[in-house]
């Protein structure tokens, strides 16, 4: 089984809607959060449209780091956002291209790779949630909780859901509208 490389590193350099220090505040935060559970490399179970298995590489935060990022709240999620942006640019190849306004629904306008920032036609709003202790059906419930927070944002614009649960290295991603049809 191919397992795809889940590259939480250098995000800003292929998501244009990332500065490199809110990129490197993300990855740092992921990577205590991997590293609360797993050593690295670790594999992630990745739900978006198919099951696939996606393998995570990070280096161990060391204890500054730890330090910086103690708020367990706060780190769970902003390494969420850099591991559920590093699986769907894998799994969907979409990137993001801007912060989400308030009241969206969404933390992220995500695009086709390649798409310019500015086109927000091309885009799909992206909601992201972590937990950092959670089981299959924990993962399930919150991102059942995220697709309804998409649905009503103030957007006309078609929304996708992400779910990382760390402890058990999951990932589920689930385009709004289609569950809401189901």
């Amino acid at each position: 089984m191919q397992k795809h490389r889940i590259q939480i590193e250098d995000l800003e350099g292929r998501h244009p809607g990332l500065t490199p220090g809110i990129a490197l505040a993300y990855r740092e935060a992921a990577e205590v959060c991997l590293a609360r559970h797993h050593s690295s490399p670790t594999d992630l179970s990745i739900e978006h449209k198919s099951q696939v298995t996606g393998v995570a590489e990070w280096n161990p935060p060391d204890a500054r780091t730890k330090r910086g990022w103690a708020n367990e709240t706060d780190a769970t999620e902003a390494g969420a956002y850099c591991v559920a942006l590093a699986t769907i640019e894998v799994t969907g190849e979409l990137v993001a291209i801007s912060r989400a306004e308030t009241r969206t629904g969404a933390d992220y306008y995500i695009a086709p790779k390649g798409t310019q920032p500015t086109d927000l036609e091309a885009a799909y709003r992206l909601e992201v949630s972590g937990i950092d202790e959670g089981d299959a059906s924990s993962v399930k419930t919150r991102l059942n909780q995220k697709i309804k927070q998409a649905l009503r944002g103030r957007s006309s614009l078609p929304a996708i859901a992400a779910v990382v649960a760390f402890s058990s290295a999951n990932v589920a991603i689930a385009d709004a509208v289609q569950v809401e049809q189901k």
